[in-house]
């Protein structure tokens, strides 16, 4: 299994999610709970492969990006459907809840109460 997930920065974040649903983890190297979060998405990618994108974008190198979502904590992840926000996670997520966040996503609903 290849590396599904795009690697995000700040010229490219805002192409990388006007379109579509994409799943964007905010994550930095440094952080433990985001090495955890990283084969999960792995599988999350290939599990949603041809309805979602999965990203990553590691704040070090794009804090603006991760300042225009109001990002505290890491590592936080966006479902976005044609570039706006419908779902937030903060913490380590089950591929399970990712999966089923970007399927609601692709049927245009919003967040789940």
């Amino acid at each position: 299994m290849g590396n599904l997930t795009v690697e995000l920065n700040e010229s490219t974040f805002e192409s990388g999610i006007k379109e579509g649903v994409t799943l964007v983890d905010f994550w930095a190297p440094w952080c433990a709970p985001c090495m955890m979060q990283g084969p999960i998405l792995d599988r999350v990618a290939e599990q949603t492969r041809g309805k979602a994108t999965v990203a990553k974008l590691n704040v070090d190198e794009a804090p603006a990006v991760a300042g225009n979502y109001r990002v505290q904590s890491i590592p936080t992840l966006l479902v976005f459907r044609d570039g706006k926000v419908v779902n937030q996670f903060v913490g380590v997520q089950s591929e399970s809840a990712l999966v089923s966040a970007i399927e609601s996503a692709g049927d245009g609903e919003g967040p789940k109460a």
